[in-house]
């Protein structure tokens, strides 16, 4: 099974950088989206064979996610079940047979850390969240996480201690959820692989450079890492300031 999930920071403007080429070729069974930057019908898209859900923010323009999926899922459910948190569309979980798959658009901390305070508490709803579901059956948890979690996850990681992404804070609640029974599945094929960024900055030519950072995971449940086949980054895709990233898992 392939997994694909992409942070297209809007769906509109990356259709018009090669969204569809992308989407043909990689032909994966599930594609999750974040920052789709878009309301109900701004965008007919057709995308034969695939079922589409969207969960779209309150506010005009501004984060949203969305799952295309061949595989049509039992149950689809939007958000955490949790008003204070579900005004912004940053979650969508799908039900399938043998596990959940929940796509998340993690909020930013933002530059002067002013959300650092939701976002720990967003990050223990959500921890508490998956692992409710984990309880019932596996889950594969993707999305942009906004979070470098290791200084090997960025490529400046001395100069970034008190930058949004990086705090001591949100590396730590990122701790807490893989020892709470999941894995990051990148880290866990290629633990020391340098290099592996998934973000760049628009400024000073960061991409160009690659000056970068790995905030775009897959993660899953301790209890199916014997079946993740791989786990990639496409670094060649552009689009958007993040790169499409790919799980291949035999479910």
């Amino acid at each position: 099974m392939k997994l694909v999930s992409w942070n297209v920071n809007g769906i509109r403007a990356v259709m018009n950088k090669g969204f569809m080429d992308f989407f043909n070729e990689v032909n994966s069974d599930i594609v999750a989206l974040q920052e789709t930057k878009m309301q109900e019908g701004q965008l007919e898209l057709n995308l034969e064979g695939y079922n589409q859900y969207w969960n779209y923010a309150e506010k005009k323009g501004y984060s949203g996610t969305a799952v295309f999926t061949k595989i049509k899922p039992i149950n689809v459910t939007y958000g955490l079940g949790i008003e204070e948190h579900d005004k912004e569309g940053r979650i969508i979980t799908l039900e399938f047979d043998n596990f959940y798959f929940v796509n998340c658009y993690t909020p930013n901390s933002k530059r002067e850390l002013e959300r650092l305070d939701y976002r720990q508490v967003w990050e223990d709803e959500v921890r508490k969240y998956l692992t409710t579901l984990d309880k019932k059956k596996p889950v594969i948890y993707c999305g942009d996480l906004n979070v470098a979690h290791e200084e090997i996850d960025l490529k400046n990681p001395n100069t970034n201690h008190h930058s949004a992404g990086f705090t001591d804070e949100e590396r730590n609640k990122m701790s807490e959820l893989l020892n709470s029974g999941f894995v990051d599945t990148y880290r866990y094929m290629y633990p020391d692989k340098e290099g592996a960024y998934t973000w760049w900055s628009y400024m000073f030519k960061a991409r160009e450079k690659d000056i970068g950072w790995r905030i775009d995971y897959f993660i899953t449940s301790d209890s199916i890492k014997d079946k993740i086949v791989d786990s990639k980054i496409h670094k060649d895709v552009f689009g958007s300031d993040h790169c499409p990233i790919e799980l291949d898992i035999d479910m």
